[in-house]
């Protein structure tokens, strides 16, 4: 096997496409993730019924069924019920709803962990109940569940390849494409290799930075 710098000067231009597209997704999704796993988690603390099973059943089963399966569900049946959108749209909500319902457990163990003296002060005080979540509750909790948060944030670039499956040229996606049309496999596919290790790695230590910086 011989490397072939060239190749890899040919495969950039499909690198930075397939990497600005990978960034989105991510960027997306997390945002996606986080804010409707915390609305999970706030409805599943509804003292009723009627929400709290809706919401629970509708976790467990996005939770129990594969990425891969939700991605072909929204991009392939939905439009047969006229209910169409764009493959990064699709994949993008798709990877943000499967998510959610993992960080929902994460901010529910963060709540949990709060100390009960925390709410009873709150109480005391005679807090409104939207004051008591943003002011007392949900800071220390949120702070409390960061690393988790990262970790599934470096999860979610590690599944962003599975959006290839509907067309959605992320970086796998274009390394692809070009493996194809050149018949040259092994310099796109390491690049990429090597661009998810370093991709991880700066997450990891952003978020290594952040822990601190709650921490302190």
């Amino acid at each position: 096997m011989k490397w072939d710098w060239s190749a890899v000067s040919d495969f950039m231009p499909y690198f930075w496409d397939g990497l600005l597209v990978t960034l989105q997704i991510l960027a997306l999704g997390s945002l996606i993730s986080f804010v409707l796993g915390l609305a999970w988690a706030l409805l599943m603390r509804v003292p009723s019924r009627w929400v709290t099973w809706p919401v629970g059943a509708i976790t467990e089963f996005v939770r129990n069924t594969p990425l891969l399966v939700q991605l072909f569900f929204l991009f392939y049946v939905l439009p047969e019920w006229g209910v169409t959108f764009s493959a990064l749209t699709t994949g993008v909500f798709a990877i943000g709803l499967h998510y959610s319902t993992y960080t929902m457990q994460v901010y529910r163990a963060g709540i949990e962990a709060v100390p009960v003296g925390q709410w009873e002060a709150a109480t005391a005080l005679n807090l409104p109940l939207r004051r008591t979540w943003t002011a007392v509750i949900l800071p220390q909790a949120v702070r409390r569940v960061v690393p988790a948060l990262g970790n599934y944030v470096i999860s979610m670039l590690k599944d962003t390849p599975l959006l290839m499956a509907i067309t959605v040229l992320e970086m796998l996606g274009e390394a692809r494409l070009f493996a194809q049309q050149n018949f040259q496999f092994t310099e796109p596919l390491t690049v990429i290799g090597v661009a998810f290790i370093v991709i991880s790695y700066l997450a990891s230590l952003a978020l290594r930075a952040l822990e601190r910086r709650l921490v302190h």
